[in-house]
């Protein structure tokens, strides 16, 4: 089997190319990915000479160049996507092209002479918007509150409507957060350990009481593993843990692992439309697909900060001022 993964030099992409080798000898990948924010051809060096893989540098809205991409495949995995709330409040331009805009040219093109060919979006839990309790069923209505979430929440409307309208193979997975190796600096658990290693201050939104359930990378990709060979055709599948604590808690938390003062955390202006909380029901891909999660948070918490020290030479062209700003959906520009 053949697939086109979209987004493969980011963060949960190069994780899930990595897992599909590992796990799956039978399969090989063609990754589409535009070399954007959030891309690092670091991610996938150990396998660039396999005859299993191959990488095209290019744009998800170039349709000539899917085009001839899809002649060659048997499905598509898209992760390819603007994934960072501070930079789509500061401007969502980006988000529309690549988050919408990106995901119906694929969907056209298979519309139009790849009927065959099987398509997996990579969503996300925030299209629910914030649940002071409870949490989200795959047919509950979406509340996005941020110009990100209602991008992902407008491509899952448009996969939905392509489904009934044309009757294309395809599937949709939301997951909670990810926490692991190979998350850009812009992210809180990357941005913290590197300033903590830096003894720089730590920022946290608000009082810091917003709260989010993590889960570590490998459990996602294997999630979307399961999803994508086995999940029921128009399906959409939550992906979660048990792993809920504030932002604060989490910053706490890591520090300890670093063995840095509690002292380092400081409160900075909130970002507008902060939603408080995230939480999506995951027992349908449990039930139906036999997944659940393999991997502790506080094990790997530790396993994330520890490869993060290990791996500065990953990060630390990339650990730029701007990339680290305590507020930065002040002071993103687009890209």
């Amino acid at each position: 089997m053949k697939i086109l993964v979209t987004g493969g030099l980011g963060f949960i992409g190069s994780n899930f190319i990595l897992h599909a080798f590992k796990n799956r000898l039978d399969l090989e990948i063609i990754n589409l990915d535009a070399g954007l924010i959030g891309s690092n051809k670091k991610n996938l060096t150990e396998i660039e000479k396999s005859g299993r893989y191959e990488f095209i540098q290019g744009n998800i809205n170039d349709k000539s160049l899917v085009e001839s991409i899809l002649d060659k495949v048997d499905g598509v995995i898209n992760f390819a996507a603007e994934s960072h709330v501070d930079r789509s409040i500061h401007d969502s331009k980006p988000f529309l092209e690549s988050n919408i805009m990106g995901v119906y040219t694929i969907l056209d093109l298979i519309r139009e002479k790849f009927s065959s060919v099987k398509f997996l979006q990579v969503s996300t839990d925030e299209v629910f918007g914030s649940l002071s309790s409870g949490f989200a069923k795959e047919k509950d209505v979406f509340r996005p509150s941020n110009p990100y979430s209602a991008s992902k929440a407008s491509a899952e409307l448009i996969i939905e409507s392509y489904r009934a309208t044309y009757g294309i193979d395809v599937l949709i997975t939301r997951c909670t957060n990810n926490f692991g190796p190979r998350q850009f600096p812009e992210k809180v658990i990357p941005k913290t350990i590197i300033r903590a290693l830096k003894n720089m201050k730590i920022p946290i939104y608000g009082a810091g009481k917003n709260i989010r359930d993590w889960l570590y990378v490998e459990d996602h990709c294997d999630a979307i593993m399961k999803v994508f060979t086995s999940g029921k055709s128009g399906e959409s599948y939550n992906i979660s843990d048990s792993n809920e604590l504030t932002n604060i808690e989490l910053v706490e938390r890591i520090l300890e692992h670093m063995g840095k003062p509690k002292d380092l955390i400081y409160f900075v202006e909130d970002r507008p439309g902060h939603d408080l909380r995230y939480g999506i029901d995951s027992s349908k891909i449990r039930a139906y697909l036999g997944w659940k999660p393999r991997h502790t948070l506080e094990d790997n918490l530790e396993t994330t900060v520890r490869w993060y020290l290990d791996n500065k030479e990953w990060w630390q062209e990339l650990a730029t001022e701007e990339m680290l700003d305590p507020t930065p959906w002040k002071k993103y520009r687009s890209k």
